[in-house]
């Protein structure tokens, strides 16, 4: 499998219509610098243009000028049926390292939460790592005050391996799993 700019699609269509979009190179500067975008019709909600995504924005927006080919790896926009405006954000942080490790991050929008995005977010995020023959671990850095995403990580195999001191996010513990792990087990849901 090769990494493209088309949509990530939820592995199980029939079970949902979720998608990881790209965000277009304009957009994405755009955002980093905090200027209004134009989406060409979908309009941005104040969580995706606000400050709890600021710095992810001009973090994306370095590394994608610096490293182009990273940009279809990394954050994209949730979207979902019935919701003109995206309900998040999810993407990998770069492609896989040395070792083939892939780290993912996820966030919904606080108004879009306890809906199951995040978690969709992320069955999706895997099933692009497993399939990517390069990937051989999933990571994903969380606070320790983040019991939802702890919790979710978990429930897909996801192990504590350790700790590290992020200087944006502070204190962050690391769980990874191998993407030979399979899906989840029914007990996950």
């Amino acid at each position: 499998m090769r990494i493209s700019s088309d949509p990530w699609q939820y592995p199980d269509p029939e079970q949902s219509q979720l998608r990881l979009v790209e965000v277009p190179a304009a957009v994405l500067h755009a955002l980093a610098r905090g200027e209004a975008v134009d989406t060409g019709g979908h309009p941005m909600t104040s969580y995706i243009t606000g400050n709890e995504c600021a710095g992810l924005w001009r973090m994306r927006s370095r590394q994608t000028a610096d490293t182009p080919t990273d940009a279809p790896w990394v954050t994209r926009f949730v979207y979902v049926p019935g919701e003109n405006a995206p309900v998040g954000v999810a993407g990998f942080h770069g492609p896989p390292d040395e070792a083939g490790m892939v780290e993912v991050g996820y966030r919904i929008d606080p108004k879009q939460r306890r809906k199951g995005y995040a978690r969709q977010a992320l069955e999706t995020l895997l099933a692009v790592a497993r399939a990517h023959p390069d990937v051989r671990v999933v990571r994903a850095t969380i606070s320790p005050d983040n019991v939802a995403s702890r919790s979710l990580v978990k429930g897909y195999g996801f192990e504590d391996v350790g700790e590290q001191w992020d200087d944006e996010d502070g204190l962050e513990i690391i769980f990874e799993v191998g993407v030979d792990a399979g899906p989840p087990t029914s007990g996950a849901r």
